[in-house]
């Protein structure tokens, strides 16, 4: 579409493309609104992002000439009686601090490099989640070429006996960037979560791959266990006594429903509440961390609230409660773009407003001049030797402002410019999903959030009455696929059974 084409009015202009503003853009240009979206980067679902490593390295680059002081242009001679300009910035300097970048200047990753991109310090920034990754050297080999433990070692010694893998140089990890997908915040969809549910709702899910997390991992005591997530599981684990199987099936059993004794501990740690069930270190380890993933300080109604959803989670679309996109979290937000845009939102990457034009009598914008989790971000590309501790070969720190306590109120904004927040620290998407739900009832509050858009194949055009019903992306399970064969599981049934009578110990 030339420029001339544009349209020069809109409903609804949107800065950013997070997943909040992507919602709101989808939604309310779903229902008719006339929608401009601009992001001043570019790529789509900013801090929400995922790159490749080699666009993680171009990520850090723009990332360094934001830091760059802006150039304000004077727009005040434009106003007219009555009106008041208020200036956007064109960078969002609180948003990552602390950016470092480490990195092996030789093979053997003997001598660190260390580059600061010198943004500001973070005020009181906890550390809340750490996103971690590594490569394992020694099974990576370039496409199309024997890996060296193939090939002949006549004078090998006996001690050097293991086979040898080519190692990984940071020229190879620039190379093969484009097989890792790499988020910026660490998060997961849980397979019953606001977001799968939305998804599903708009039938948005259809623009994007969806996989179950297989299984679930906790370190304990210096060992890398699997957590049992169903029945079977629990029933197969080697790591669990037969006494802890049973302990486990019954509080499992028993949390599913609010309890007059869980009332007793409102307010008190979820770590008290499950040494006076009489669990056990290892279960409660279990528990805590990795089913209710929670903290040791975490109230016990937000423990038992986080258990009962873990549970509830389970077996929708597998073994785990854990959906993510094939290609990274990014690509969600970039979904209901696309949705916005097949019902003809108009989008501008690398565009941003200058200024808003504030009409003082009303504390309404009118018009604007175009030319916002305190997380700890960690990532990590480690060489690995055989028989000794990884070495970094690539290191990227960084500190991201929380988005979790961003709300309009408490905020001098005018009353039709609404706040969305970035990425928070919990491990879901429920805080955004809520905002973008609440920001477009706020703007159209009598229209339905994100009703469902038809298939390409349900459009019916003239003189065409067929239609299929064919879907792509997430859909509801059906209840019978959840169903188990009765004559497979007995062994199961019965350990179920032994957990609801009391145990003779």
């Amino acid at each position: 579409m030339a420029a001339e084409d544009l349209p020069s009015e809109f409903d609804v202009v949107i800065l950013g493309t997070g997943l909040a503003e992507s919602v709101v853009a989808a939604a309310c240009s779903r229902v008719g609104q006339r929608v401009l979206h601009l992001d001043r980067r570019s790529y789509y679902a900013a801090n929400w992002a995922s790159f490749t490593f080699n666009g993680l390295l171009s990520w850090i680059q723009q990332h360094q000439e934001e830091s760059l002081p802006e150039e304000v242009q004077d727009w005040s001679g434009l106003l007219e009686e009555g009106e008041e300009l208020i200036y956007l910035s064109n960078s969002d300097p609180a948003s990552i601090r602390n950016l470092q970048v480490f990195y092996s200047k030789d093979e053997e990753g003997n001598h660190q490099v260390r580059r600061n991109f010198n943004t500001p310090a973070a005020h009181h920034l906890p550390a809340i989640n750490t996103h971690f990754m590594s490569v394992q050297s020694q099974a990576v080999h370039t496409q199309g070429e024997e890996p060296e433990a193939d090939q002949p070692c006549p004078s090998a010694a006996p001690s050097q006996s293991q086979p040898t893998r080519k190692k990984i140089s940071y020229a190879q990890l620039v190379k093969e960037g484009r097989r890792f997908n790499i988020d910026l915040v660490s998060k997961l969809m849980y397979s019953r979560g606001s977001l799968v549910d939305l998804l599903i709702k708009s039938n948005v899910s259809r623009y994007a791959e969806f996989k179950n997390v297989t299984r679930i991992l906790t370190y304990r005591h210096g060992n890398v266990e699997q957590v049992p997530c169903s029945r079977a599981d629990v029933f197969a684990s080697r790591q669990l006594s037969v006494v802890e199987k049973r302990k486990l099936m019954r509080f499992l059993t028993s949390c599913v429903e609010e309890m007059e004794e869980h009332q007793a501990y409102s307010g008190r740690p979820y770590l008290e509440f499950l040494r006076n069930q009489q669990l056990g270190d290892n279960l409660q380890h279990l528990l805590l961390h990795s089913i209710a993933m929670v903290t040791e300080d975490t109230p016990t109604e937000e423990g038992l609230a986080s258990t009962r959803h873990f549970l509830r989670c389970l077996g929708r679309y597998g073994n785990t409660p854990f959906l993510f996109p094939v290609y990274g979290l990014g690509e969600i937000p970039q979904c209901f773009c696309r949705m916005c845009a097949v019902f003809g939102g108009i989008y501008c990457l690398r565009h941003s407003l200058l200024c808003l034009l504030l009409d003082m009598s009303s504390n309404r914008y009118t018009s604007w001049f175009s030319g916002s989790f305190r997380c700890l971000q960690l990532l990590c590309f480690c060489r690995l030797s055989p028989g000794s501790r990884p070495s970094v070969l690539w290191c990227l720190y960084f500190n991201m402002a929380d988005g979790w306590g961003v709300e309009p109120e408490g905020h001098d904004l005018p009353s039709n410019v609404f706040l969305c927040s970035g990425p928070d620290a919990a491990l879901g998407h429920d805080h955004a999903v809520r905002q973008a739900e609440s920001i477009f009832q706020k703007i159209l509050p009598e229209e339905d959030f994100c009703p469902p858009a038809p298939n390409p194949e349900d459009i019916i055009y003239d003189g065409d009455n067929s239609s299929s019903s064919t879907a792509g992306g997430l859909e509801e399970p059906e209840e019978e696929r959840q169903e188990e064969p009765e004559e497979e599981h007995q062994e199961e049934k019965q350990l179920l059974e032994e957990a609801s009578s009391p145990a003779e110990e």
